[in-house]
């Protein structure tokens, strides 16, 4: 695995971003953490979404407010994956389960340890926040993520049942 930095998605990587969005819609995966990437038609409008939601202040209302970051390969700059934490911590109701974290890594891009890699630089976002505990959630015959969570700290909750589909939810102390 090569080395990855998050950083806060601006213009500079909007060619990449959109390329990012392509490969997923082709690919027909899941595209957790980041946004509404998937329904934006430019690289633009989708960084001003997560501009908005990134401040309680800016926050659309029926949102909750996140910090979406890229991990971005040091040595081409390319996006190897997307990730994001949602600030569920004050919420009177979500606030019950600490933070949520929902990532995705570029299909040409995995199996190499970006979200082990990911998923530790993203832990330390969330602490320097002021989180306490995050919950990440995984399809459940996902075995990679299961993996990948459990490497960062994770502790099985339980299964849930989302539009049908069984999801595996593990806490992460911080």
């Amino acid at each position: 695995m090569s080395n990855i930095k998050l950083v806060k998605p601006s213009i500079e990587y909007a060619q990449d971003i959109m390329a990012y969005r392509d490969e997923f819609l082709q690919s027909k995966d899941s595209m957790a953490g980041c946004g509404s990437l998937r329904d934006q038609e430019t690289a633009e409008s989708w960084l001003h979404e997560i501009d908005l939601l990134e401040n309680e202040e800016t926050c659309p209302q029926g949102k909750v407010s996140s910090n979406t970051y890229l991990a971005v390969r040091t040595e081409d700059k390319r996006i190897v994956g997307i990730i994001d934490f949602r600030h569920h911590i004050d919420h009177p109701i979500l606030g019950l389960w600490g933070g949520h974290i929902g990532y995705s890594v570029r299909p040409g891009e995995r199996r190499k340890g970006y979200a082990k890699e990911m998923l530790k630089l993203v832990l330390q976002k969330c602490r320097k926040h002021g989180l306490s505990r995050v919950m990440v959630t995984c399809d459940a015959d996902n075995i990679a993520s299961k993996k990948t969570i459990l490497v960062n700290g994770g502790v099985f909750d339980k299964d849930v049942q989302v539009d049908g589909e069984i999801i595996k939810r593990y806490w992460i102390e911080l």
